[in-house]
C-alpha cells in the first residue's frame, strides 16, 4: 500500500536525521551537469580532478560491498559507483536508507567499467531530498490519461516524450518572436482584465475587483487593447499572453491558452498573407526539424481508419473562396438565401441548430462541420461573409464579404488575420447588430464598446492583423490540445 511505502520512507528520513545528516540542504557543491560529464568525459578523467554532480537516483543496485546508482539530471544520465571502503561507516546508512527519487550529490572521479559503461567512482556522497513517495515506474509510467494531465509533473519525469513536447513548445513560442522581433514588431502588454470583453465570439469568464468595488472580465482576445495602441502611434506590435474563454472542452479547445496576435499599419491582407505563411514555415521547420508531419486525422490522438497522413507545409498555399465552396459543397448561395433556408439545411444535414441561430452563425456552423474537416493540407480561406467577422474591413467590391483570410489544415482554424475594419460608424452598426444577437439569447455575440469606438472616432490607420493559438503547436505535434499542455485546468479532485 502507498500508505505503507511513505510510512517507510519517512522511518529512512529519520534515520538520516539521528545520524546527523540534514536531509534537505540549502547549497550543493555541484561542478558539473551530467551532459558535461559526458561531452568531456576523456578530458575530466585524464585530469584526475574531483568533480561533483547531482541527480535523482532512478536506479539502484546493491551487490555487497559496492552500490550502483543511476543519476539523472536535466541534462542527461551516469552511474554513479560507491564502494564501502570509500565511505566507510556511512556506506550502510546510505545503501539501507536511499530510495529511488531522492536527490543526492556525489563527489569523485570518472572511470570506464569493464563493460565501457562511463561512471563515477563516489569518495563523497550527500543526500538533497529525501523523496517520500514512490515514482512511477520507468518502464509503464503513468498509462491513466487524466492521471498523467493532472499530475504533469510525475508525466514529465517519467515520459521523455512529454517533455520533449514543452521543449519544443518553448522553441515553436520563440521562434515566433524571433520572426516578429527581426521584422520590427514591438512586444507590449496590454491587461487581462477587462471591462468590456472583445475581439471575438466567445463567452467570458467574470472576476470581481475587491479595491475598485466592481466585476471585470477576463480578456477573450488581444485583440481590442492592440488596437488601441494602433491610434496612439505605433505601427508593428504583439503580444503573446494569456486568454481565457468559458466555452466547452474539446481536443481542440482550452479554456485558457496562450495565443499572439500582431498588428501592422499602413498594411492590408494581401501582405499579411505572404507574411505568415514564411513565418509558419520557419516555426515550423525550427521546432518539428523538417516542414512535413504527421497527422492521424483523429481529434483524441487515436489511429485514424484511414491510416496516419503527410501533411505538407512546404509548398505554396493555394487560396480558396469561402463562398464559392460554400456553394459547392452547401448547395446553397448563402448571399442570396435568409436565414430559415440556412436552418432548414443545418437540420437537414443532422448537425441539431440551436432555434435561435443567426444567419452567420448557421453560414459558420455549416461551413465548420461539413466544408472545413474536408481540406486536410494548409490552405488561405478568403471571402467570408460580413456576418461572421465583424472586426474585418468590408471589401469595397462587395460590402457582404469581408477581407479576412483563415489558415485551415488538418481539418481546423490555425490562424486568422485581416484588414482592420477603421470606419467609427460601420464599426458601431456591426457592434449594434452583435447586441441585438446577445439580446436575442446568443452569449458569444460581441459587446458594444464605446470606449474601442471612441478611439476609432480618433483615427485607427490603415492596418492588417493576425492571431494564432497553440492549436497550431498540437496539430504540429498530433496531439489533442490538453495533452500538449503543462497543467490543463481540470475538475476538482474528490475529497480532497
Amino acid at each position: 500500500m502507498l500508505e505503507d511505502i511513505i510510512g517507510e520512507r519517512k522511518k529512512k528520513l529519520e534515520n538520516f536525521i539521528k545520524a546527523g545528516i540534514e536531509p534537505y540542504p540549502e547549497k550543493v557543491k555541484r561542478t558539473h551537469k551530467i551532459f558535461e560529464v559526458l561531452a568531456d568525459f576523456s578530458f575530466l578523467q585524464k585530469s584526475k580532478k574531483k568533480i561533483f554532480i547531482c541527480g535523482r537516483i532512478f536506479g539502484m543496485r546493491v551487490m555487497g560491498n559496492i552500490a550502483f546508482y543511476d543519476l539523472r539530471d536535466e541534462s542527461g544520465k551516469i552511474q554513479g559507483v560507491l564502494k564501502k571502503d570509500n565511505l566507510k561507516k556511512e556506506f550502510a546508512l546510505f545503501k539501507d536508507n536511499l530510495d529511488m527519487g531522492d536527490f543526492i550529490e556525489v563527489g569523485g572521479f570518472l572511470f570506464t567499467t569493464k563493460t565501457g559503461e562511463k561512471s563515477v567512482e563516489i569518495k563523497s556522497l550527500r543526500l538533497l531530498v529525501k523523496s517520500l513517495r514512490p515514482l512511477p515506474s520507468q518502464w509503464y509510467g503513468l498509462e491513466n490519461v487524466e492521471t498523467r494531465l493532472r499530475k504533469r509533473y510525475l508525466d514529465i519525469l517519467t515520459n521523455p516524450e512529454t517533455r520533449e513536447i514543452f521543449i519544443k513548445k518553448n522553441i515553436f513560442w520563440r521562434t515566433f518572436r524571433e520572426c516578429l522581433q527581426k521584422e520590427g514588431f514591438l512586444e507590449l502588454e496590454t491587461p487581462v482584465l477587462e471591462a468590456v470583453p472583445g475581439g471575438a465570439d466567445a463567452e467570458p469568464f467574470m472576476t470581481h475587483h475587491n479595491a475598485l468595488g466592481q466585476n471585470f472580465y477576463l480578456r477573450i482576445s488581444l485583440e481590442i487593447a492592440l488596437k488601441k495602441l494602433l491610434v496612439s502611434g505605433y505601427e508593428k506590435i504583439f503580444e503573446i499572453g494569456r486568454i481565457f474563454r468559458n466555452e466547452g472542452i474539446s481536443s481542440e479547445h482550452l479554456q485558457d491558452y496562450t495565443q499572439l496576435e500582431f498588428y501592422w499599419a499602413h498594411e492590408s491582407q494581401d501582405t499579411l498573407m505572404k507574411f505568415v505563411e514564411k513565418m509558419y514555415k520557419e516555426v515550423i521547420k525550427k521546432t518539428c526539424g523538417k516542414l512535413e508531419t504527421n497527422w492521424q486525422g483523429n481529434p483524441e490522438g487515436k489511429q485514424a481508419s484511414h491510416g496516419t497522413r503527410k501533411i505538407n507545409w512546404s509548398k505554396k498555399w493555394p487560396k480558396i473562396d469561402y463562398s464559392k465552396i460554400f456553394k459547392e459543397k452547401i448547395g446553397l448561395d448563402f448571399s442570396k438565401v435568409g436565414r430559415d433556408e440556412l436552418f432548414k439545411k443545418a437540420k437537414e444535414e443532422g448537425l441539431k441548430p440551436e432555434a435561435g441561430l443567426s444567419k452567420g452563425r448557421l453560414i459558420d456552423l455549416l461551413f465548420k462541420k461539413i466544408i472545413r474537416p474536408t481540406l486536410i493540407q494548409p490552405v488561405f480561406l478568403v471571402n467570408q461573409p460580413a456576418e461572421i467577422e465583424p472586426l474585418a474591413k468590408r471589401q469595397e467590391k462587395n460590402k457582404n464579404l469581408v477581407c479576412r483570410f483563415q489558415i485551415v489544415a488538418c481539418g481546423t482554424e490555425l490562424g486568422k488575420g485581416f484588414s482592420e475594419a477603421n470606419d467609427p460608424i460601420d464599426q458601431r452598426q456591426r457592434f449594434e447588430e452583435q447586441m441585438a444577437l446577445r439580446e436575442g439569447g446568443d452569449k458569444e455575440a460581441q459587446r458594444l464598446d464605446e470606449n474601442f469606438l471612441e478611439a476609432l472616432e480618433y483615427g485607427m490607420p490603415p492596418a492588417a492583423g493576425f492571431g494564432v493559438s497553440e492549436r497550431l503547436f498540437a496539430v504540429l505535434m498530433d496531439k489533442p490540445v490538453r495533452e500538449t499542455t503543462i497543467f490543463p485546468l481540470m475538475r476538482f479532485e474528490k475529497n480532497k
